[in-house]
């Protein structure tokens, strides 16, 4: 008797195959008496045999295996969101990350950061560059208004920048954690390949990252306390969170609230510096 999920399994695709539309595949679409695609032409699509498909749908074709899986759902023409839920069905575990570097943000993500004034927040890639910010960010953290996009890394102010190394209580601290984090951002999202560039160049260019590097230290992103030298404001003290962004495993967003009323004002202060006009 096939168990539950496999019950689920095979109504979900039962479901995700009678919404597709056969002329859009190039089957003809008359004579049909249930709407969608058949059974034979999802098998065909996706390389697997009719039969043992119509066993899946039928909830009695056992485990699939992730490569079947991602190959069905390619076939049915699943978005992220669908595939991941068929994985949870077949396999009781979501697919591997399958990384797509895009340096853009949604317009709502940007209406996101612009609203959390006085706190500084940003969107960065798994490579850790910078791609959205506010204008808390801009003020308080980096002028990212002034720079292009290939010197908005994190990794690259941290360890070449000094007014960066300037504005840390802590560098080595902070530079240890910036590691660790990085590490694990990159191997979340899948980019581990895609990040190897960026680590041969920082530990030819920073001895000091390529020790932090061979340590192969790994530190939780999510949340902690920051304290920053500005060379206007003086010292600032932030509480920071760390947020994957839904559906975009290439990106998350920081957000570094103000500890204190105090601090709140000194970043609000900053923020109507940058916006009079010049004399």
């Amino acid at each position: 008797m096939p168990d539950e999920n496999e019950n689920l399994l095979g109504a979900y695709l039962r479901d995700r195959r009678t919404k597709l539309d056969p002329a859009a595949f190039g089957f003809e679409s008359t004579r049909r008496r249930t709407p969608g695609l058949r059974r034979e032409e999802v098998a065909q699509r996706a390389n697997v045999s009719a039969t043992w498909y119509t066993w899946l749908e039928q909830g009695r074709g056992g485990a699939p295996s992730a490569e079947v899986l991602d190959r069905i759902s390619r076939a049915l023409l699943l978005t992220e969101v669908e595939r991941e839920h068929l994985f949870l069905l077949g396999l009781g575990r979501p697919p591997e990350v399958r990384y797509e570097a895009r340096d853009t943000v949604t317009p709502r993500l940007q209406r996101i950061l612009d609203v959390l004034e006085p706190s500084p927040a940003l969107i960065k890639t798994a490579t850790w560059d910078v791609v959205a910010w506010n204008r808390a960010a801009s003020a308080t953290l980096i002028d990212y208004d002034a720079l292009p996009p290939g010197q908005r890394n994190i990794l690259r102010q941290v360890f070449c920048d000094p007014r960066i190394r300037a504005a840390q209580f802590d560098w080595e601290s902070a530079a240890r954690f910036v590691v660790g984090s990085f590490r694990v951002d990159a191997a979340r999202a899948g980019a581990t390949g895609q990040v190897a560039a960026l680590v041969e160049e920082l530990c030819r260019v920073s001895p000091e990252f390529a020790a932090l590097w061979r340590d192969h230290d790994v530190r939780a992103p999510g949340e902690g306390v920051k304290h920053l030298r500005h060379p206007i404001a003086g010292t600032i003290a932030f509480e920071y969170s760390a947020f994957a962004v839904d559906g975009r495993p290439d990106l998350s967003m920081v957000i570094y609230n103000p500890a204190t009323p105090a601090d709140a004002e000194r970043v609000s202060s900053l923020i109507r510096a940058r916006s009079k006009p010049e004399a």
